[in-house]
């Protein structure tokens, strides 16, 4: 749901590489590869990841849009090798000498988009879909949303993501609605973790569940927060239903692959509960302007930021892929099978937060760029200061 920025990404999870280009940042943004390859990096992380990230170093290649290390307004394309194509030249090769290298997978797998991709598309080969459909696409959100990041700096706006759950085993998570929290020290206590989470202890009961799994040749799901600081008050806009910032964050972090569920702030609880213990009240004193003391709305009121911490929560399933394959029907012969096993991941959830971090930064920009217009960052910050200057009048 991006409006001022266009994004489009392209690639198979066993091709060549990735690609995306991204259209609509401004002149102006400071930018190197290193940047972008340490949020590569966080992606590939993650306690129960598969063997596919022993393969994979990821390290993006600027194409186009970047000059001496500064965006030049033009269009950004990005592109990431895949290590793991030696071994699928053939079976991945857009030569059709190669047509019937590898048998076709034909027992699609429960939870994926095998079985949808085949029949919407009439293939005969459910690698046709899985290629695509893969968790792999993400890396070049991660990379394009590196990029949105950067610009949101410039405005003193900060991206965190912790993981709250897994499985069973979650962490308690009154500080994502607490607008005096300390979200860098939380940041750092997560960023120390092999499960993403700013609890210690639960961290090994979380290892521990993933372990349990992967003995037992099953997988787990999980939820994570992504909160975002700074943001002005303003973004987003109650005047239509597709322009509200809650609708565009939820479009964009449903939009990775399998999460289930997202929620703005509170969501869920606030459904149980009664609106005189849900609404953050308003408070004004001379020096902190409009300020409130609780943030169980996530910041956003009316599709519009107000002003709090930004907090938006997701839900991500277990890996469909199981070692112990579910039941199917193969879609030749229509005979009941055991699921195809491909290489999988056990857990990740971790993972999945550092997208959604990159999907939030790119909707948030996206939404800068619609307030404040401007082709360049010295005319962005311009009209950005002169409206942060009325909120303080």
């Amino acid at each position: 749901m991006l409006r001022r920025l266009r994004l489009l990404t392209a690639g198979e999870s066993h091709g060549k590489g990735l690609a995306c280009v991204i259209e609509g940042l401004p002149a102006g943004i400071e930018i190197e590869e290193d940047y972008i390859n340490r949020q590569l990096k966080r992606r590939q992380g993650g306690y129960g990841r598969g063997g596919r990230m022993k393969i994979e170093d990821d390290q993006v290649e600027i194409l186009s849009g970047v000059r001496w290390g500064v965006t030049m307004g033009s269009p950004i394309s990005l592109l990431i090798h895949n290590k793991d194509w030696k071994n699928w030249q053939q079976g991945m090769s857009t030569d059709p000498t190669f047509k019937n290298y590898i048998p076709a997978i034909t027992r699609p797998r429960p939870g994926h988009a095998d079985l949808a991709g085949v029949l919407k598309y009439r293939h005969r080969d459910a690698r046709n879909v899985l290629e695509r459909s893969s968790a792999r696409e993400t890396a070049m959100r991660v990379a394009a949303g590196a990029i949105a990041r950067k610009f949101l700096s410039s405005f003193d706006m900060e991206v965190y993501s912790f993981v709250l759950s897994i499985g069973s085993v979650a962490a308690e998570d009154d500080f994502l609605f607490d607008p005096k929290s300390d979200f860098n020290s939380f940041y750092r206590l997560a960023e120390q973790s092999e499960v993403r989470c700013h609890d210690s202890e639960i961290s090994k009961q979380m290892k521990d569940a993933i372990d349990r799994a992967s003995a037992e040749g099953d997988t787990l799901g999980g939820h994570f927060a992504v909160v975002l600081t700074g943001a002005p008050p303003g973004l987003g806009s109650h005047i239509q239903w597709d322009l509200r910032l809650d609708a565009r964050l939820a479009y964009a972090v449903m939009g990775i692959q399998a999460i289930k569920a997202v929620e703005i702030g509170k969501g869920l609880e606030m459904a149980k509960s009664s609106g005189s213990k849900m609404m953050d009240e308003i408070h004004h004193t001379p020096e902190e302007g409009y300020y409130r003391k609780t943030n169980y709305a996530g910041g956003i009121e009316g599709g519009m930021t107000n002003g709090m911490p930004l907090v938006i929560k997701a839900a991500m399933k277990p890996i469909p892929t199981q070692k112990r394959p579910l039941g199917s029907v193969d879609i030749i012969t229509k005979e009941p099978f055991k699921a195809v096993y491909e290489r999988s991941d056990i857990c990740a959830v971790a993972a999945a937060a550092v997208i959604a971090e990159a999907m939030v930064s790119l909707i948030i920009a996206d939404a800068l760029l619609e307030k404040f217009g401007g082709d360049s960052m010295a005319e962005i910050l311009e009209n950005y200061n002169s409206y942060v200057g009325y909120l303080s009048a």
